[in-house]
């Protein structure tokens, strides 16, 4: 079943064209000139329900414009939208009780009162049952630790804090569908792998379909098998993470640690391209499948006294800079 259906989105923006010198500056007053700007270029997608995927991009390629169509802040310009099986702007209200959504540099949460004062209005929005709202926030607020910071006003929460509430506050409906904007960012190594832990638990238990948006791909490589990338308001890369970096990258990374010096590369293959990164230790870039690179392995070994061999992974955040610095096309 799709929980998302997105077919030729499209959304413009106009904006303002200086003309040039005194003369230009002086008819702008009178006339303007406008550009067309295309944020999401034409986009398809669709989402399976239970599924965590990743949407990623460098800043302005059109993530958090799709995400303002898709929760219905925004209205596209042109194209279908399909959320939980309605339209996110002409069912509005019926709409927003279906999914939840955290903003990384927003608050739902009111400022001055207490946090549980907080989540029980929301609770009242929501419509949320006594018996509905006990039986499921109780197991998230002992899942996120919020409970000693239920009566502190959300001024006085750290930011750690701040948005380990945020994220109950938008499940406090239990919804089947929860968008997330960096909400891992400025926080600690711990409250991420607490929020990450969260996020995996709600998925499994209740199949809640998350799409998340990050700048922060440990956070990408943790939670989602699937990622979609996004560049200049197009999809350039729709498919499984693993998949990414099989076609992004070419060639494995292997890491020797000889037991004495090595002045010269350990072998000549054409295969291979050595890099010495200190007196003891190489790194061969093998341009192969895992037999050539089993294969080059098993030449140096056999040639020299060997202290540790390591297979490096490349990691993600190495293979999307790639992608936009080289503009390489992945299918």
């Amino acid at each position: 079943m799709n929980i998302i259906e997105v077919e030729d989105l499209r959304k413009e923006f106009k904006s303002h064209s200086s003309r040039s010198g005194l003369q230009g500056a002086f008819r702008d007053l009178f006339t303007r000139n406008y550009k067309v700007l295309a944020a999401v270029d034409n986009i398809s997608l669709t989402i399976k329900q239970g599924e965590m995927v990743g949407y990623i991009g460098e800043n302005g390629a059109g993530k958090s414009t799709t995400i303002k169509m898709l929760t219905g802040i925004l209205t596209p310009t042109s194209g279908s939208i399909l959320v939980n099986g309605m339209n996110p702007h002409k069912e509005r209200e019926q709409f927003v009780r279906s999914i939840g959504v955290v903003f990384g540099q927003r608050s739902q949460l009111w400022w001055d009162i207490a946090v549980q004062e907080s989540f029980r209005l929301l609770k009242k929005v929501y419509r949320v049952s006594d018996e509905d709202y006990k039986n499921h926030m109780g197991h998230v607020i002992e899942t996120l630790e919020i409970g000693p910071l239920l009566d502190k006003p959300v001024r006085k929460l750290s930011l750690g804090q701040r948005m380990r509430c945020e994220l109950a506050a938008a499940l406090i409906h239990n919804p089947p569908l929860l968008f997330l904007d960096e909400p891992t960012i400025g926080l600690d190594v711990l409250v991420k792998l607490k929020i990450r832990k969260f996020l995996k638990e709600i998925n499994e238990q209740y199949k809640t379909t998350i799409l998340l948006t990050t700048h922060d791909l440990t956070d990408i490589e943790a939670l989602c098998e699937r990622v979609i990338l996004l560049d200049e308001g197009k999809i350039v890369y729709d498919g499984k993470l693993n998949q990414l970096q099989t076609n992004a990258v070419e060639g494995k990374q292997v890491e020797f640690q000889f037991l004495s010096e090595l002045v010269a590369p350990p072998s000549t293959s054409p295969n291979v391209q050595w890099q010495q990164k200190n007196a003891t230790t190489w790194l061969a870039t093998v341009n192969g499948d895992e037999q050539m690179v089993s294969k080059v392995i098993s030449e140096v070994v056999q040639k020299h006294p060997i202290k540790n061999v390591r297979i490096n992974e490349i990691s993600t955040e190495e293979i999307i800079r790639k992608i936009y610095e080289e503009g390489m096309a992945i299918s």
